[in-house]
């Protein structure tokens, strides 16, 4: 069949190589609009409890995490010379097309009563165009007394200031974030030259465009040490510049075709994705050296181009089809898991792996017949004479001490099982990033000086019989449950992960201490509700009451302002019966954050009197009870650690997939349960060695690292196709003798396999030149488990052969 094949593709190959050009423009116009992704919650599946209530969460109180912060630390602010460049810098920061607003300490405003009217007004407490020192004090006395702003834009212990810029929501999903992302970080430079103060950035806007910028950096820089790195290995390897551009020009190709992939199918270029065109490189340069060692050792017994490229076809035909598919199965099966993020990252691979075999199946021929017959010394690495040395070496110790090997290999799983038990899965926001990195350094300024700025959201709706009470009834509960807000807020505030909370309750508590010049900001229950009532919040609430069904809501007069319109829409939902508490957190860690969380719901169900009368939206999975206090637990941070979580379990699963896809490719292949056992056993093995120093060094499971396994698998298992096909192509040669047969595969195989596993090794190391430490440990962990499967194809999998077919002489 396959002899046919090569006939065909010989006779038609100016046809099939003009139908790739055609194909290779048409995907190389779309890979020019490939685009980047920001998005944390692609790595949850979209009927995911947390992730609808997450977007549920937005569509009532929009983005939470659209807020970018600038933090300084320093006892100078309040000298004139810094308060005003601070000042310009916040002005220069609210000029910026797409920054929606900016609050800082010279944004801060005092509410103060009208004497004329009897209602409050705000007033900006920095409000001098023209700062003195004198002035600068008297305004700053007033700011530090008010309690609203301590510890969210100032903490007056570590002398630090936050600045919050909020970004237009519309604008973080376009790539003129990076824009506006840029034009801030000149802005902030601006100052930090004018007053030498070193400003800290970070918020998830800051961290997903950084991290965005630099996941596009490092696809270049991949793309270009892999190319490079094939190059040299490829010339040594052949000592020929017409193979080596050639096996270039396939690579290419398949990367093309990848961008193009992700474009048409209307994926963008995340973390994982922009691994991807490295990869193609990695994996394809063995197809184009299975393809090439072949048409060479043809052509030596042959010396005509077209039975050579013929014989290539038809030998390493059906060899490179099932390399080819096993490689792309190791990635196709993350399509199969429940995480965004992972399904287009498997689609795109498991596609393009296995197209890479058509383009050289098509690409190859064509070239060969038309570059002239290889040079003498372009063969010589088929008599490699130190290649030959090793190969006779693994020869003999398979051969003549098959115990020592099957020994040896069961104390190393030993003791690779016992790191099993060390492993550990966690990850954290920036987890990926070096310890002396900008933004992991900045992050940590933030969580030491204000307990972190990842967004946490806590929204509480009342019990439908709650709001349905007469005018008196809803009064009395509505006063207790703001006291029960302000107590759970600082509960939240006691925990050492948790920065400020902010609600509805502190603008109250802001209003309450100006109308009756209360230091204390208690609840007086009856000031409390004439407060609400009167639209003392900058005259901005009144009450309702339906009088067909006695629904009494608070609402907002038509006197509101715009911006207090947006006060209410930021902590009380439109039909005014749900509260949201506002709070950051640090980057506590998958392992942390569901402790964490738990500490929560429990102070929650204290302070509403019963877990009875409370539903929490983020530890269950039931429909909620009208009656009872409906409280979601959610925000941007939830949702990526949560993603991370899938990712995770994704990956855990699309392992047991590959295994048991692959082996079915095999039985097909061999149609042998002994050649399946013992195909299989040789790259189980390096697996769990990998895993097994992953828990003695102590690296975690995350998604970068799960990644290594089912890849490697599906990329491993190309060796030993090569070698059992080899093996079955010999057997009857040598009259069923499984020990001459071992031998002879053993030297007819094993430098090709030698030097495919050196350059899929070199491939997979340039991923430690990484910035992320994900990829760097993707890099060394990929390269280990390559090294090891390759010994143990070579050495295990010969013994292996030798134990189970007794029934032929030796």
């Amino acid at each position: 069949m396959w002899y046919k094949v090569g006939k065909i593709v010989y006779n038609y190959r100016v046809l099939l190589v003009l139908t790739l050009l055609a194909s290779t423009i048409f995907m190389a116009w779309h890979a020019k609009d490939v685009k980047l992704s920001y998005e944390f919650t692609r790595a949850m599946p979209t009927n995911n409890e947390k992730y609808t209530t997450y977007q549920n969460f937005r569509k009532k109180f929009g983005e939470d995490g659209a807020l970018l912060v600038a933090g300084i630390q320093t006892t100078k602010l309040y000298t004139p010379k810094v308060l005003q460049a601070y000042v310009t810098m916040q002005q220069q920061l609210k000029g910026i097309n797409g920054v929606q607003d900016v609050k800082s300490i010279t944004s801060a405003v005092n509410l103060t009563v009208n004497e004329e009217t009897g209602k409050l007004q705000p007033t900006i407490i920095f409000s001098d165009s023209i700062f003195t020192q004198p002035v600068i004090d008297k305004a700053r006395t007033t700011f530090e007394g008010l309690p609203i702003y301590k510890y969210i834009l100032y903490n007056p212990t570590t002398n630090a200031y936050l600045c919050g810029i909020k970004i237009n929501a519309d604008s973080l999903k376009t790539k003129n974030r990076e824009n506006i992302v840029s034009k801030v970080d000149a802005a902030l430079a601006t100052f930090e030259k004018e007053t030498n103060i070193t400003v800290h950035k970070s918020g998830l806007p800051y961290i997903r465009t950084s991290l965005a910028v630099k996941v596009l950096k490092e696809m270049k820089l991949f793309l270009v040490l892999s190319v490079l790195f094939s190059a040299i290995i490829l010339f040594a390897f052949f000592r020929s510049i017409s193979a080596t551009l050639l096996s270039l020009t396939v690579v290419a190709i398949g990367v093309i075709f990848s961008l193009g992939t992700i474009e048409l199918l209307g994926y963008t270029i995340s973390i994982l994705n922009a691994l991807i065109p490295p990869l193609v490189i990695v994996i394809g340069i063995p197809n184009c050296i299975y393809f090439l060692n072949k048409y060479h050792v043809a052509w030596q017994h042959t010396l005509s181009k077209k039975e050579a490229i013929i014989t290539m076809i038809s030998k390493m035909g059906v060899v490179t089809l099932f390399c080819n598919i096993s490689a792309a199965i190791g990635f196709a099966v993350f399509g199969l898991t429940r995480s965004v993020i992972l399904q287009e990252f498997g689609v795109v691979a498991g596609i393009n792996i296995l197209l890479l075999f058509f383009i050289s199946l098509i690409l190859i021929p064509f070239a060969l017949s038309i570059m002239p017959p290889p040079k003498p010394r372009q063969l010589k690495y088929l008599h490699n004479p130190l290649a030959t040395k090793l190969l006779t070496r693994i020869e003999g110790w398979a051969i003549n001490h098959p115990k020592y090997t099957i020994g040896g290999t069961l104390l190393v799983v030993l003791i690779s099982s016992i790191g099993l038990f060390k492993l550990q899965s966690v990850g954290y926001i920036v987890d990926d990033l070096p310890k002396n990195d900008a933004i992991y350094t900045d992050l940590k300024f933030f969580e030491k000086n204000f307990k972190g700025i990842m967004p946490l959201e806590i929204t509480i709706r009342v019990p439908d019989d709650k709001v349905r009470l007469g005018d008196k009834a809803w009064r009395q509960f509505a006063y207790k449950l703001l006291d029960k807000v302000s107590e759970l807020e600082d509960s939240i505030f006691a925990n050492p992960n948790f920065g400020k909370p902010t609600s509805i309750v502190d603008g109250i508590k802001f209003a309450y201490r100006a109308k009756t010049a209360n230091d204390t900001l208690t609840y007086l229950d009856a000031e409390a509700w004439s407060l609400i009532k009167q639209g003392v919040l900058q005259q901005g609430l009144s009450t309702t009451a339906d009088t067909t069904t006695g629904e009494v809501s608070l609402t907002p007069t038509t006197a509101l302002s715009d911006n207090n319109k947006k006060l209410l829409q930021n902590f009380m939902d439109s039909a005014k019966h749900e509260i949201r508490i506002s709070a950051t957190m640090a980057d506590v860690g998958t392992l942390r954050l569901n402790e964490t969380l738990q500490k929560i719901e429990a102070h929650i169900n204290t302070i509403l009197d019963s877990s009875k009368n409370v539903y929490i939206a983020s530890a269950s999975y039931a429909k909620p009870d009208s009656s009872k206090f409906a409280v979601s637990i959610t925000g941007s941070t939830v949702t990526f650690l949560e993603g991370s979580n899938y990712i995770i379990k994704g990956l855990k699963e699309s392992i047991l997939w590959a295994f048991v896809l692959i082996a079915a490719c095999m039985v097909f292949l061999f149609r042998s349960g002994k050649i399946l056992l013992c195909s299989l056993i040789p790259n189980v093995i390096p697996l769990l060695i990998t895993a097994g120093i992953m828990g003695w060094v102590g690296v975690p499971l995350k998604p970068s690292t799960v990644l290594v396994f089912s890849m490697v698998l599906g990329i491993s298992i190309d060796i030993t196709i090569r070698f059992l096909v080899n093996y079955k192509q010999e057997l009857p040669l040598h009259n069923g003798n499984v020990t001459a047969t071992v031998c002879a595969t053993i030297r007819q195989t094993g430098l090709s396999i030698l030097y495919t596993s050196a350059i899929l090794m070199a491939g997979f190391v340039i991923f430690m030149f990484s910035h992320f430490g994900g990829t760097f440990a993707l890099g060394w962990l990929t390269t280990l488990t390559l090294l090891v499967a390759t010994i143990t194809n070579l050495l295990l999998l010969p013994v292996l052969l030798l134990y189970g077919s007794k029934q032929y002489k030796k």
